[in-house]
C-alpha cells in the first residue's frame, strides 16, 4: 500500500505507552477532536517528521533508519489525521494539516522545532514554515515534491517507465500524462517491477512491507487527497513558488536516482538560505543511504546551532 501511495498509480490523550524516560509513545486531542498519535525519542534538538505518501504513518520511517538520528536529535514522529494510528476526521484540508503540526508543537511546549519532511510530506512542511516561521529553526526535505504530479515529473516517470518495459515511448497529450504513467505503472506492477520508481532494490520493499505488516494503520487522508482532487485543490498547487519568501534555512536532500519526485524537481526551489545535498540513491535514502543521509542531516543542525 505504502509503494501505490508514493507512485500514485505509479500509505486516550497524555497515556504513555513506551519504556524508558527519553522515549515515549502518546496520543493528544487537537482543537477540533482529533487524536494524533506521536512519539518522542533520542536527545538534542527538537525535529518534527512529517510523513510522505500522502497518508503514510511514520512507523517504516522510523524503524528504517530514521531512529539513528536518535543520538543526536529529539525526534517527535507524528501520525497525521487519518493516517497511522492517529484518528479519522471530515476535514483532511493543507490548513488542518498545518495546524495539527502547530498544536502539537504547543502540547510538547516547544519554542523552536526544526521540521523534517519525506516525499509528499514537503508540501505540509513548507505551508508550515511560511505561516509559521517564528516557531521553525530550519526545515529539512528529504526527497520531497512540491508540486504533486508535476507535469515534469511525471514525464520523467513516463520515459522511465518504457525504459522498464523495454518499449518505444510515445507523444502523450499535457492533459492524458496522468492516465498514461496509470497504464505505465499497472504494466510494471503486472510485472512485479512496481516498485523501481522507489528503488532499485526489492529487498528494501519487502522490509517497508514487513514494517507496514507490524504497524496497521488507516490510509483515510491519503485516499482524500487522491480521490477527491477536487475537493482538496490545494495538494496539487505549486508550491515551489513560494520558496523564495521562506527565509529560514533548509536542507534539500535529494537522490540522483529519485524517479518518485523527480531527479530534477528539486532544481526548482529557490530558498533564500538553502543547502542542497546529493546523494547517489532513489527516493528512500533514509534506508538505502542512511549513514550519508543522517550525516547530512547532522551537519545541517550543529551549523545552525553555531549560529
Amino acid at each position: 500500500m505504502r509503494t501505490i501511495w508514493l507512485l500514485l498509480l505509479f500509505i486516550i490523550p497524555n497515556v504513555i505507552l513506551a519504556q524508558d524516560a527519553s522515549s515515549r509513545e502518546s496520543f493528544f486531542e487537537t482543537s477540533d477532536h482529533v487524536k494524533i498519535k506521536f512519539k518522542v525519542s533520542g536527545k538534542g534538538e527538537a525535529c518534527m517528521y512529517v510523513p510522505g505518501g500522502p497518508g503514510q504513518g511514520y512507523a517504516s520511517f522510523e524503524l528504517l533508519g530514521g531512529n539513528h538520528l536518535e543520538k543526536n536529535l529529539k525526534m517527535i514522529y507524528m501520525d497525521q489525521r487519518g493516517s497511522g494510528e492517529s484518528g479519522k476526521s471530515d476535514n483532511y484540508h493543507l490548513d488542518k494539516m498545518v495546524q495539527d503540526i502547530e498544536e502539537l508543537r504547543q502540547h510538547l511546549k516547544l519554542d523552536k522545532i526544526f521540521l523534517m519532511a519525506h516525499s509528499f510530506g514537503g508540501i505540509i512542511a513548507v505551508n508550515y514554515a511560511k505561516k509559521y516561521p517564528q516557531h521553525t529553526k530550519g526545515l529539512i526535505l528529504a526527497n520531497v515534491t512540491l508540486h504533486f504530479l508535476n507535469d515534469e515529473s511525471v514525464k520523467e516517470q513516463i520515459e522511465y517507465g518504457n525504459e522498464l518495459l523495454q518499449q518505444k515511448g510515445r507523444l502523450v497529450p499535457k492533459d492524458s500524462l496522468s492516465t498514461e504513467l496509470s497504464t505505465i505503472s499497472k504494466a510494471l506492477r503486472s510485472k512485479r517491477m512496481g516498485y523501481k520508481f522507489l528503488t532499485d532494490d526489492v529487498e528494501t520493499i519487502k522490509e517497508m512491507d514487513k514494517i507496514d505488516s507490524l504497524h496497521p494503520r488507516i490510509i483515510d487522508f491519503g485516499m482524500a487527497v487522491i480521490s477527491k482532487p477536487q475537493e482538496y485543490p490545494e495538494y496539487y498547487a505549486d508550491y515551489t513558488l513560494l520558496t523564495k519568501n521562506i527565509k529560514i534555512p533548509v536542507l534539500v536532500i535529494t537522490g540522483k536516482k529519485d524517479k518518485a519526485v523527480g531527479t530534477n524537481h528539486y532544481k526548482h526551489f529557490r530558498f533564500p538560505d538553502q543547502k542542497i545535498v546529493l546523494i547517489n540513491g532513489g527516493h528512500l535514502l533514509y534506508y538505502e543511504r542512511n549513514k550519508e543521509f543522517v550525516k547530512a542531516v547532522w551537519d545541517f543542525i550543529n551549523t545552525r546551532k553555531r549560529l
